[in-house]
């Protein structure tokens, strides 16, 4: 499966799927997003595998979500504990 579309309100990211599903994850998995503006993070690129926000430096796998997984950095695993 694919990911079709994104969406965002005040505290989540929506991802849906080509097969119907709709993952809602928490902002607060994904600091770079969470900090961002709502006009970057509308400029996402959309690829078989996942999102990316070239200019944020951010890229989320459709695999990384479905198991659950939030930023794995050192920087988010620290943000997303506190």
């Amino acid at each position: 499966m694919r990911p079709s579309n994104v969406r965002f309100d005040e505290d989540s990211l929506g991802v849906e799927l080509s097969d119907g599903r709709i993952l809602g994850v928490p902002l607060a998995w994904f600091p770079k997003l969470l900090d961002a503006t709502p006009d970057e993070r509308a400029r996402v690129s959309i690829s078989t595998r996942g999102l990316h926000w070239d200019h944020l430096d951010e890229d989320i796998s459709i695999a990384g979500l479905l198991a659950g997984h939030g930023d794995l950095t050192r920087a988010g695993r620290g943000r997303a504990a506190a």
